[in-house]
This record gives C-alpha cells, structure tokens and sequence, in this order.
C-alpha cells in the first residue's frame, strides 16, 4: 500500500495524508523527536513482487527507510528517503523490529531488529545497523518467535513443543500449547536472563498477531 493517514481522536476519524513514495507493505513504523521535530519513521518492507525465470513469484524488499517529517502539526507534512540501511547480501529483509523510548529521553528512541539468532541496534547518524548482542540459546531458523518489549526490556519469545504421551495415545482431544521460553535482555544492563512459563492458551500462538502489554494491579 502507499496510502497514509493519521488518527484524529478529538474528531473520531481518519485523516488521509501525502502518500508513501511508492508501494510498501509489510513494514515497520515509529515516532522520533517531539514537538516541531517530531518525525515518522518508516523501514523496510516489500513492494512489487518479480519472479525468476519468469515463474516463481518473489517478492522485493526494501533495504532503506522514508521519513514524514511531522511539522506544524498536519501542515508542510513531507516525505524524505534514507539510503539502504545495509549492503546487497548482507541480509535478505528487515527482521522483527522494536521500539525502546527512554524515560529521560523519549525524543531519541532506541530501535531494535532481531535478525536470526542476533540483535541489531540500529545508528540513525550511520544508517546502519549495528551488533548489540546474540541469544544465549540460539532459536531454531524454521521455528516461530515473538520480539517484543516490555519495561524496557527486549523480550524474545519460543514455543517448547513438547507433545506429552497421554496427548498421543489420545490425539483427539485438544493439545495444550505447551512451555513458554522467555530470553530477556537488558539494553542499557548489556545482561540477559530467561524465564520458562506454561503457555496460559490450550492453543497455540501465532506470534505475527499476538501482542504482549504490561498490567498493573
């Protein structure tokens, strides 16, 4: 899509805005600065698919970013593009993406991608993303995960399958989820610690939908 538009809450309505500068989906957005320097971030994603050897569909990932600078409120609204974030080869997509605001700083948010076994920070001066730690236990590359964050922390989430013999002598009732395989890490600590939890669901998790937020009682 390439269409744009902003949540008016005072008005209960959308409100369209000047178009993406091409076709993008699949992307990752967020919010840098504040007041009049208050920008719209947007990387990565696809756009038109090509196909090889004029057969297979693929689709075609962007490597950069493009910008909506947000000043004077809707007024002068536009867009500017960044340069790839990464060289030919070196990744295929933009991995899970995610934002950490700092508490004494919310207007420089620190941007986290987590690209296989490893988590990238990413340096808006260079364009580019940088090493800022690996996994202590490596996730399989043809399992599900989430990346999210809570209280500032990078939560990378697995699903322990583990299939109990009473669920197979009985393949007709309902499988539990299973174990829950928490690894957190401390962006400003450098430190990591995990957790092992019963999945709460006699489901299982798709981790591309499934959202994770803080509750306080």
């Amino acid at each position: 899509m390439s269409s744009f538009e902003r949540d008016d809450i005072g008005r209960n309505e959308w409100v369209a805005m000047d178009g993406l500068p091409g076709f993008r989906a699949g992307c990752a957005g967020f919010f840098v600065g504040d007041g009049e320097e208050r920008e719209f971030w947007v990387m990565g994603g696809y756009g038109e698919s090509r196909t090889i050897s004029g057969v297979f569909p693929v689709d075609e990932h962007y490597r950069d970013a493009v910008v909506m600078e947000l000043k004077n409120g809707n007024g002068g609204c536009r867009w500017r593009e960044v340069g790839d974030m990464w060289e030919a080869g070196e990744r295929m997509r933009l991995g899970k993406t995610v934002v950490v605001e700092d508490g004494d700083d919310r207007s420089r948010p620190a941007v986290f991608m987590l690209d296989r076994n490893v988590i990238f920070r990413y340096d808006m001066a260079s364009n580019r993303w940088r090493k800022e730690s690996r996994l202590p236990r490596q996730v399989p590359c043809d399992s599900e995960f989430g990346f999210v964050v809570l209280d500032g922390e990078l939560h990378v989430i697995t699903l322990l399958k583990a299939v109990e013999p009473a669920e197979i002598r009985r393949p007709r009732l309902r499988k539990r989820a299973g174990t829950l395989y928490i690894q957190i890490y401390h962006p400003k600590k450098k430190t990591w610690r995990s957790l092992i939890t019963k999945s709460p669901f006699n489901y299982g998790l798709d981790f591309n939908t499934a959202v994770m937020s803080t509750i306080r009682l």
